[in-house]
């Protein structure tokens, strides 16, 4: 698979989750690397086992921001999640948006050997990180 960015989706039901998730797996990103995220930790359970994706965990997120995350508000730890697996922070406004409104994000990550390096954009700068 030639993608090297994070591919973000919304969808407004389980149904279409569901569909997204398997459209993701059918372009060839793995089921590890399909994340799904609502605005309740609940609501990202449920939907996450339902539509056969994955959540943002630790492994994502790194540890001390995992840490960070139990003293955050929700919106300051779904911000941190979403800019965890490399999407821009101008488009994370939005996407917070669409969570706060009940719908529901399928985030895809390309999967890379670790020799392999992706460029991701955090702020203002280009930071490169190795996988």
């Amino acid at each position: 698979m030639s993608t090297t960015y994070t591919r973000v989706s919304v969808t407004s039901s389980l149904e279409d989750t569901q569909n997204k998730v398997q459209q993701l797996h059918n372009e060839g990103f793995k089921k590890d690397h399909i994340y799904v995220l609502t605005h309740s930790a609940e609501g990202t359970n449920y939907v996450a086992e339902y539509a056969g994706a994955e959540q943002i965990s630790m492994a994502e997120e790194g540890l001390f921001t995992s840490i960070a995350n139990l003293f955050r508000s929700r919106g300051e730890e779904l911000r941190a999640k979403i800019l965890a697996l490399g999407v821009p922070e101008a488009e994370t406004d939005r996407l917070i948006t669409e969570l706060e409104w009940g719908k529901i994000l399928v985030l895809a990550t390309p999967h890379m050997s670790e020799e392999d390096t992706l460029m991701m954009y955090q702020g203002e700068a280009f930071q490169r990180t190795i996988i």
